[in-house]
Formats: C-alpha cells, structure tokens, sequence
C-alpha cells in the first residue's frame, strides 16, 4: 500500500490499482452490516441480475448509482447495507440452458425434469460468480456475506408462505382463462411481457352465408387472422347498429367449414370497424372470449401450444399458424368467399423473451387477484409514503394501478418455484407450505404436485423482505426493513417495483422503501436505443478496460438527469478520464511541492483558523465549505448530476486552475503566506472524501498517500467521514473579491493575447475600482497578480488617459505595453480576426434591422443579439488598436 508522502508515478494507469483496492476492501472486511449497532441503518436492495451471463451497461449505471449512495451513507456513518444478489430468471435461463442442450442434440423432455434441473443449477454456479466479479471490477461495495439468489432455500420458504396466504385469503385461484402464450417458450406470459409492436398486416373481407337466407344472401365480416376462423362460434353485431336488426335470432354457415354460428348482440362491438360485425372465436381472442362468456358460446381450440394448428382445424391440421393464414386465404378466394384484401396498419404482441408474435389462447392457469394490493399501492404515492423520482411517473403509476388485471403467475417451465398444490386422483387441489401438510390435509400420499412453476417476478416482488429472512421475524428484517432507496430502470416499473410495494404492503403494512429512484435507459452518442441488430452496443467492462472504473462510474453519474435517457457520448468518457487524470496530477504535483516539508492534512478543521490565513486560503476554504454542503444537498434530493458537475467545477476549475496557480508563487518563495501546504492537503484530503461516492478506486489510490491522513482515517477513504460543511471556513467577502481578483487576472491575459503583446515586452497592468476596499485588496495581491499575469508593474489605480480599458467585475482595467513592431505573421493573424469580425458584426446588424426578426424573435433573443453586437464591436476596436500601435 502507498505511504503517506510518497512520491507518484508520472503516469496515470487505473488498471494498475482499481482491483487492488477491492481484495483491500474484501480482506478488511469494510463492507459487513452487522444486524445490531448503534449506528443508524441505512439499506439498499440491488436489483438482482439475471444468471445469464453478463451484466449490461444499464447495470452499470444503476450499480454507479447504488454504490455511490451506500458509501455515501456509510461515510455519514450509517451501517449503510447494499445486498447483493442474482434472480433466476425462469423463462430467460431456461432458454439458455435448452440452447445449449440442443448443441448437444438433446431436448430437456428427454433428460426429464430432474436432469434438466441438475444442468440449470449447473449453470447457475457458473455464471452467478461471473456476476460478482462484474461488479467488482465495477467498484461494488457489497455486503457479499448477505448473498442471494431467488431459489436460495430461504427465498423458497418466503415464496411458498406468500403464495400460501394469498391462496388462503382468497386471492390466488386456478382458472381457465385466455392467457398470452409463447409458442416457442411454450409457456403463459404476463399481459407486461408482451410488447405490442407497428405491423403493416391486412385487413381481410370474408363473405358468411347466411342460414336460410335467399339465394346468394351473406354478411361480410372482416378480420385480420383469417386462419382464427376454423375456430368461429358466433358472430357479434352491436344491439343499436340497425343495419343488421333482421339477422338478430338467425345464424350464419362458417365459410370452409360449414358449421352453424348464431348472431349475438353485444355492446363491446364498433359499429365503426370494418363492417360492424365481428367473427367471434373464444379460443383465440381476449375479448372474443369474454364475448362468448356472455353468451354461452362454444369454446374451439384451432391453433395449439406450437402455434400449429390442430386436428379441429381439418384439412389444415399440422401447418404452421401463418402458413395456415395463407392457406385458409387460398381457399376462400377459390371459393368465392373472399370479397377483398386491405392494407392495415395495426399492433401485434410479441413475446419480450422469445420475439415471435403471441398467440392468445384459453389456458387453466392460477391468478393472482392483486386489485386491493394495487388500490394500496396507489394510495402510498398519493399519500407521500412512496416517492418516485422523477414525480412525472407518478400519472404513468395511477393509470396502471387503477387499470390493473388478475396477474397470471403460473408458467409452464421447470426452471423456478414449483408451485405448492397438490392434486389427489380425483384432482383435488391441496395448497400447502409442504408436502407433508398437503398429504396431512388430503388423508393421503398418494399426491402429486401441480408441474408448473410461478412467475419469476413472483419470487422478485418478495426481494427487500425475504432476502432479509421474512416470513421470520429475524434482526435483519428488524434492523433493514424497510429498506430506504430502490435505484432502477423505469422500464421495470410495473414488473417489478409496482409488485413490490403491493407484496410489502400487503404482507408487512409497509412500503418496501421510501424513494424509488427510476434511471433512464442508456442510449449511445447519438441517443439510439442499444441493440444487438443495431450493432451500437457496448461492454461496461470494455470501458472499464478502456477508461477505467471511475471514469466509466463518473460519466454515467453525471449524466443521470432525472426523467431523461442517457447518451453514451464516448467522448465525454474520454473528457471525463482527463478529469481523472487531472485528480492524479494535482495530487502528485502537491506532494512533489511539499516533499520534505512539515505541512500534514488537518483532520480537524478548527486547526485551520482561516482568520490567520491569506486570502487565497480563504477562497480556497470556503469555496471548498460550500461545495461540500451544495454536494451532500444534492446526493440526498438523488440529483447526482448536479453533485457531479459541483465536484467537477471546484475540483478541475477552482482548485486546479485557480488555487494551485495561487500556490505557485508561495512554493517558490516568491511570495510566501502561512500555512498553504497545510491548507492544500486539507483541501485535497476533503476533495478526495467528497469525491469518493463516485470515484472510489482514484481516490483511495491518491488520498493513501497524503501526510496526516492517518489522523482522519487510519484504515480506508471508504470509511472515513464524509466532509461537511464548515461554518468559519464561510467567507463570502473574500470570495467575491478573490473572484474578481480572477476576472482581472483572466481579461489581463486575454487582452495580452489581443494586442499581440510578446512575453519579453514591457507591461504595465492597470485594475482599479469605484470601491476603496477593493483596490486596497488588488494592491494586497499584487504579488499573485504579477506572478499570474507576466507582468513587468502592477498599479490598483487608474490606468492613464488614451490608454485602452474594459470592465469586469465592476473593476476598470487596462494593459499598456512598450510599441513594438508587430511580427509579419502576427499582423496576419490579427487582420485575420479582424476580418471575422467584420463579417459577424454585419450579420448581427442584418437581424437587428430586420423587422420581421425584430417583431418574431423573444425579447431575450433580440437582446442577446444586441450585446452580442456590442461586444463583437468592442473586439473590433481593441484589434484596430493593436494594429495601429
């Protein structure tokens, strides 16, 4: 480990201490909670990554987020828990894991369930270590002995009692329903795995004749899945659509088929749509089915669980749904029961996991009636229980919750949590917490269990409590529940955060946390969501190998604008990793100043005593007071991107460019002041402390090897104290004056520049103010002043008369320089700007005598462009005198 003092490396190099720190951190044991302590609790749940492989740059993001926050807390001296943890995953592994079978030439069918599950749990050792070793190169600060994983014994125990109580509440029950369906997982999704998506389809004109009717007497029907209507069993007409009140009590003749199909009056019809009458098939349709609820239809299942259609498909039996479509259009036309083919734009639902379009089907699954729990749910955001952030998702929430269906939580895979009924030969249904209470309640062993598995959001939505030992009432659950803050995707909102609070609330009476913070999905450069088929893609830990941790954790951090997405602009990864480099820099030119010196870091800040100090540490001082309470009020109001730019802008332009430059002239002896050694590792110290959220790696490398920082920490930067701010650093005066002291040294430079003044040339720097006490303070810094300007005198008085002057913070200054002969090639240049000038000056007086401009543009618009002017004609003064001289 670096010693306090020690000299640095030229080189800034990330990867040849980023993991270092992390085995550091792990064998000091820095990131344990322990369940009893006289320290406040403070918990964060990770979002748990699937087992599937490798973590994505939205993880990034969010594990940046969440890491920033519990080290935070912990520097507070909160026993600040993150728990980590890996979801199985249900229908996502098991994809996987079949894959790979079929690499092999098997079929999980074949191996049966328990060798399947033996090569899933297989998997899951693999790729669930991969997932720990992302997050530490990532910088995670987890508390890695809390552990879990959604199929960890004790999450089982959580997800059997929860589903147990419901199921004895009344509000778990197994129907036959229409249900999404995956042909190729082969499986029910949630109405929220399906994603609905623009298709350019047709819209198809079918011709049904009717029973009895005169020759040549038929109705058209229109429908966009012709091959659905081998399974029709009536047709609906609104009740008050009076073009077809005669065919009410008569039936029609299913074209191809031949079978008789009634006429129902039903008000969920548009009599605007197609025709106004509407093919019913119950098998096949949402609202097809509810239809025939209501009117007792038969229920005909024409497209099976492999999207195939079946035997009651007749001479179409075994093709595939959509060569079907073809197929069944063929023979209509040929038939002379085709009437006409339209384009239709529409939206079609496909499955998020498998991709292919979903097949609506009638399916006996188990429900969950979450309708109360979502009124709660509801009510916790109205209420203030629950803040979401940003609060512009807090409409997106009641529009959900107030709209909410019977969650269908059975899916038929192998891979997650059996569901706990058994059936008896009779197929009595025993819901039980084992199987030993199941047998007890059916007088039998003869049972056997129900061969579906729930939902994987099911197990998920019992995360923050069951992780922490529920239905027990351990410590844990006593010290970290409920937790405090969930950072996470918006695009999860309903899967997961929603099903959270409605299982937190329902089993426990509490919210599960009390802020959730919704991130934005990370876009790149030019703001294109990130897709494999897009090839925009990229690998955190590329960028961690490219960049570094604190670089990649930074950018994302700073660009976390609550409410918007993320672009991924690499550039400013590459500005940022200069910023880094700036950390480094500073700190290795400080100890190389002080090297030999007695100066130390002050742990406390009463032994500096800003009153005995000049007045460049008290800037210093209190620029960096301010800092640290505008960073901490930011963190804690989760508006990191504005804690980052505040680092950012003390940090690279308040203590790099202004107060190293000061301290240049005291190191040299130029011009000493008391203490600055002492003052710059303090501030260095208290910089390093504020930034170390974000950047966790850099800055424990650096503040290691400052002198005195033993007396702050005697261990790690990770669990020092996170500065505050001080009250007697405050010192607005001098400040605004050190400002200004600023904004002269900046427009001496720039006018230098202007007036093409060589550096041997003779100058002589004017700065004078309407206000006596700060030309005295000008006259005080004269020696910074002369140092930072290059100038031969400095006078805080007024500067002589004809000589050219401007105005900056309320201060007159001038530059006179010895005449000199102007270089051929400076000429040139300054003739150059001239030039532009010109042409920008006659630009800016077009649109000011434009009236149409004039009238149009905003008062701000019109009045910038005036300044603009102003200034622009002011330059051009300034290089005609240069010229001239």
């Amino acid at each position: 480990m670096p010693t306090p003092g020690t000299s640095m490396e030229k080189r800034f190099d990330p990867a040849s201490f980023e993991q270092k720190w992390q085995r550091f951190w792990t064998d000091h044991d820095l990131f344990r909670c322990p369940p009893t302590s006289d320290r406040p609790a403070f918990a964060i749940m990770i979002p748990p990554p699937n087992v599937t492989g490798k973590l994505h740059i939205g993880h990034a993001l969010q594990t940046a987020l969440q890491d920033l926050l519990v080290r935070w807390k912990r520097m507070h001296g909160e026993n600040a828990l993150w728990l980590p943890g890996t979801d199985h995953a249900g229908i996502a592994t098991q994809l996987m894991v079949e894959r790979q079978l079929e690499g092999e030439g098997l079929l999980r069918e074949t191996l049966g369930r328990e060798k399947f599950l033996e090569r899933m749990w297989q998997w899951k050792e693999q790729y669930q270590g991969n997932i720990r070793q992302q997050l530490d190169l990532l910088g995670a600060s987890c508390d890695w002995s809390r552990e879990r994983f959604t199929l960890d014994e004790g999450l089982s125990v959580a997800v059997r009692e929860a589903f147990v109580r419901l199921y004895d509440e009344g509000l778990i029950y197994r129907g036959e329903y229409i249900v999404n369906w995956s042909p190729t997982l082969r499986t029910a999704v949630s109405d929220l795995e399906v994603e609905m998506k623009p298709v350019q389809g047709k819209l198809y004109h079918v011709a049904y004749p009717i029973e009895g009717g005169a020759e040549g007497e038929r109705i058209v029907v229109a429908t966009t899945r012709p091959e659905t209507m081998l399974g029709d069993t009536g047709i609906a007409m609104h009740p008050e659509d009076t073009r077809y009140g005669h065919l009410v009590g008569k039936a029609a003749i299913l074209p191809l088929v031949g079978r008789r199909i009634p006429f129902v009056l039903d008000e969920v019809v548009d009599p605007e749509f197609g025709t106004g009458l509407v093919k019913v098939t119950p098998f096949h349709d949402p609202n097809d089915f509810e239809i025939g609820q209501r009117h007792d239809l038969e229920r005909i299942q024409v497209i099976g669980r492999d999207g195939k259609m079946t035997a009651a498909a007749g001479e179409f039996a075994g093709l595939d749904r959509f060569e079907a479509r073809r197929k069944v259009v063929e023979r209509l036309e040929a038939e002379g029961f085709l009437i006409k083919i339209e384009d239709h734009a529409h939206n079609v639902g496909h499955s998020q996991r498998g991709g292919e379009v979903i097949e609506p089907l009638v399916s006996t699954q188990w429900f969950c009636n979450v309708e109360g729990m979502a009124a709660r749910a509801l009510e916790a955001v109205e209420s203030g229980a629950l803040t979401l952030v940003p609060d512009s998702y807090n409409k997106t929430w009641e529009h959900w919750l107030s709209n909410i269906k019977p969650w269908c939580i059975s899916r038929q895979l192998w891979w997650g949590h059996q569901i706990p009924a058994w059936y008896d030969a009779e197929g009595q249904v025993y819901v039980a917490r084992t199987f030993e209470d199941a047998a007890a309640a059916a007088g039998t062993t003869a049972l056997t269990q129900d061969g579906d598995v729930l939902d994987t959001w099911f197990s998920s939505a019992l995360w923050p409590f069951s992780t922490l030992g529920w239905p027990e009432p351990t410590e844990d659950l006593k010290t970290f529940y409920p937790t405090d803050v969930l950072i996470t995707g918006h695009d999860i909102l309903f899967f997961w955060v929603a099903r959270m609070v409605m299982t937190g609330l329902h089993f426990t009476d509490q919210s599960p946390f009390h802020t959730v913070h919704l991130t934005g999905l990370v876009r790149d450069g030019d703001g294109q969501k990130m897709s494999k088929t897009r090839g925009n893609t990229v690998d955190p830990l590329d960028l961690v190998e490219e960049y570094g941790a604190d670089t990649l954790r930074f950018t994302l951090t700073i660009l976390d604008i609550p409410g918007r997405d993320i672009p991924l602009d690499l550039e400013r990864m590459a500005g940022y990793r200069a910023f880094c480099n700036k950390i480094w820099n500073a700190t290795r030119f400080a100890l190389s100043r002080l090297e030999g010196e007695d100066a130390r870091v002050q742990a406390d800040p009463a032994a500096l005593d800003a009153t005995t100090l000049a007045a460049p540490e008290q800037w210093i001082l209190s620029r960096l007071s301010a800092t640290a309470a505008e960073v901490d009020a930011r963190f804690g109001q989760y508006r990191f991107d504005e804690a980052c730019q505040a680092l950012y802008r003390f940090f690279w332009h308040e203590l790099c460019d202004w107060y190293l430059e000061l301290c240049k002239p005291a190191f040299s002896g130029d011009a000493p002041r008391p203490r600055v050694g002492d003052v710059l590792l303090t501030v260095l110290d208290r910089s390093l402390r504020l930034l170390h959220p974000v950047m966790p790696y850099l800055t424990e490398e650096v503040w290691q090897r400052l002198p005195g920082r033993e007396a702050v920490h005697p261990v790690s930067i990770a669990v020092a104290p996170y500065p505050e701010a001080v009250a007697a650093w405050a010192n607005p005066e001098t400040q605004a004056r050190i400002e200004a002291v600023q904004a002269v040294i900046t427009r001496a430079r720039a006018m230098r520049a202007e007036q093409g003044v060589s550096a041997g040339a003779e100058t002589t720097l004017y700065a004078h103010s309407e206000d006596p006490g700060m030309d005295a303070f000008l006259a005080e810094q004269e020696p910074l002043i002369h140092f930072l300007c290059r100038v031969t005198t400095f006078h805080a008085a007024p500067p002589p008369e004809g000589a050219s002057r401007d105005l900056v913070a309320g201060i007159e200054v001038s530059l006179v320089a010895e005449r000199q002969e102007l270089a051929a090639e400076e000429r040139e240049r300054l003739e150059r700007d001239l030039a532009k000038i010109d042409g920008e000056i006659r630009g800016a007086e077009g649109r000011l005598a434009n009236e149409s401009f004039l009238a149009k543009a905003p008062p701000p618009v019109v009045e910038g462009n005036r300044q603009r002017l102003a200034e622009l004609q002011e330059r051009r003064q300034r290089i005609l005198a240069s010229l001239e001289a």
